[in-house]
């Protein structure tokens, strides 16, 4: 974002302070489209230069920004614009089909891809026998190379034989060997991530997370997925359209 391009003007009839003023301005402007996914906002100094206040306002403000989810710090890099899904939760769609249809660009960090043994949690999930081999996949979640979600994928070996074969998007693999789940359950809490959790998200330890429980099923009613998703919640808003009973 070039200097020119940001117009501010305080209002003095505003009893909130400078900083908030600022934090509005731009979060107005990107709810607008006039600033897009991954383009830069200036850095503090710029910014404290180019309307006269101080670096201590300046970084209040794009901390407003960073608190709302608008906007992702990226160490050594600066200030970005942050993705953000908007997810109706009445509809069965993947994450890189959420992502595509609001023009950003999915992708995956692979962290594990392997046929295990179902754990106890998974097999009740599931409905598994004892014993049973499962397609296990780890992975981050990236919307425009900025981290989503980590996520834990299950799915019974009869379903995904080959976890190395999935290329960008596990239910697009699954629709192409006639295996696509035709709904699911989900459930959505919040918690607190670890240490662990954090890093993966380059969050704070400790930071409010969504966590998403996914169990899908195909036509048949057999249970084929059961997918842990750990979202940063500031990325994140879902949607219910509800209607008052008559």
């Amino acid at each position: 974002m070039s200097q020119t391009s940001f117009e501010f003007k305080a209002d003095a009839s505003d009893n909130s302070p400078l900083y908030m003023q600022i934090a509005r301005k731009l979060s107005d402007d990107v709810r607008n489209g006039r600033y897009h996914v991954d383009q830069a906002l200036p850095s503090e100094r710029a910014l404290s230069e180019l309307l006269s206040v101080s670096r201590v306002t300046a970084r209040k403000a794009i901390d407003q920004l960073v608190e709302q989810g608008m906007v992702v710090r990226r160490r050594g890099s600066g200030n970005y614009i942050a993705p953000r899904i908007e997810q109706p939760l009445s509809n069965l769609t993947s994450f890189s089909e959420q992502l595509q249809q609001r023009g950003h660009q999915p992708g995956s960090r692979w962290l594990k891809r392997a046929i295990v043994t179902a754990s106890a949690e998974e097999q009740l999930s599931l409905g598994l026998s004892p014993n049973t081999r499962v397609a296990r996949l780890e992975r981050l979640r990236l919307a425009d190379d900025v981290v989503m979600a980590y996520e834990v994928s299950v799915l019974p070996q009869s379903v995904l034989s080959n976890p190395d074969a999935i290329g960008a998007s596990l239910y697009q693999y699954l629709e192409s060997i006639g295996k696509a789940p035709a709904r699911a359950l989900q459930h959505i809490r919040a918690m607190n991530a670890s240490a662990e959790l954090a890093a993966k998200l380059n969050v704070p330890a400790g930071q409010a997370v969504l966590f998403i429980t996914r169990i899908a099923y195909l036509e048949s009613g057999e249970a084929m997925e059961l997918t842990h998703s750990y979202c940063c919640s500031d990325h994140y808003d879902f949607v219910a359209e509800m209607r008052r009973a008559a």
